[in-house]
């Protein structure tokens, strides 16, 4: 499996998680309101300290974004282009947004695929404070309120990332975790999972970088950077399936169901998982 020397120390937990009971909610995105804002508001309203977020066939204008992009010299491994902001309409088709904490107020983390008004299909990571909301929309949140998620320094990526932090809370329905970078992200599922009894699970949102992208059917992106968001994913009976959008050093989209133990971490990835009954 591919790997990456990050630039600071291994941390030696490989995998953050916490369990908590996830609320779903339905909310509109007001026309005229920051992408941020738009999607941060009903939350914190809500009492959710974490979350994630999933949309579609949204109109965005003005629209920023950056892509993955080489690092400028050893103090990252990977980073991002410059920021980009095609003329006109902006039409998501699909994103995932973690919910989070940034200095002390509401931040998404947003990972997206959308058709630019030349027509092009792209991706990448939505600078959601330079994005509005051209249209109103809704959106599908499923929410934590014991479960934290705040930007911390991380040495390991030299990057700061969004990081859970709570108090467990056992046999609840949900999970929120954090992948760091060279674990293969369907085994850190299938880890999460075992690790609190669980067999059968649906995600919900969740984002990330790779390293790269193998799917099953032999296909696979090269780029030793890549944004992804998961399009659909589960576990049954412990063991781990999913299908990702992905996004290349050139804004270009990827999709596919991954191939097990060929899909490493880059820098983070972010995962929320919903119990099914009957799954614990």
């Amino acid at each position: 499996m591919r790997t990456l020397v990050q630039p600071g120390p291994v941390h030696p937990r490989r995998i953050d998680w916490f369990r908590g009971e996830p609320r779903k909610m339905r909310f509109v995105l007001p026309a005229g309101a920051t992408l941020n804002d738009a999607l941060t508001g009903p939350l914190v309203e809500a009492g959710f300290q974490s979350g994630t977020v999933v949309f579609s066939d949204v109109a965005l204008h003005p629209f920023r974004y950056v892509m993955p992009g080489p690092a400028d010299d050893a103090s990252h491994v990977a980073y991002f282009t410059a920021p980009r902001a095609p003329e006109g309409v902006t039409r998501i088709e699909r994103a995932n947004t973690t919910f989070g904490w940034a200095d002390g107020k509401p931040f998404v983390h947003c990972h997206a695929v959308w058709i630019e008004p030349d027509g092009h299909r792209r991706g990448g990571h939505i600078l959601p404070r330079d994005t509005i909301v051209a249209e109103a929309a809704e959106a599908m949140a499923w929410g934590f309120e014991r479960i934290r998620i705040e930007v911390a320094a991380d040495p390991e990526t030299n990057f700061s990332l969004f990081q859970p932090s709570g108090l467990s809370v056992p046999d609840a329905g949900g999970i929120v975790a954090r992948v760091k970078p060279n674990e293969d992200i369907i085994t850190a599922v299938e880890t999460v999972c075992r690790d609190n009894g669980i067999g059968d699970a649906i995600t919900r949102g969740s984002l990330g970088s790779l390293i790269g992208a193998r799917f099953s059917g032999g296909d696979g992106v090269n780029d030793h950077a890549t944004e992804v968001l998961v399009r659909q994913g589960w576990v049954r009976e412990g063991r781990a399936a999913l299908e990702l959008l992905v996004v290349d050093m050139q804004g270009e989209v990827h999709e596919g169901w991954l191939e097990r133990g060929q899909n490493p971490v880059c820098i983070t990835f972010d995962v929320v998982l919903e119990v099914l009954a009957g799954g614990t």
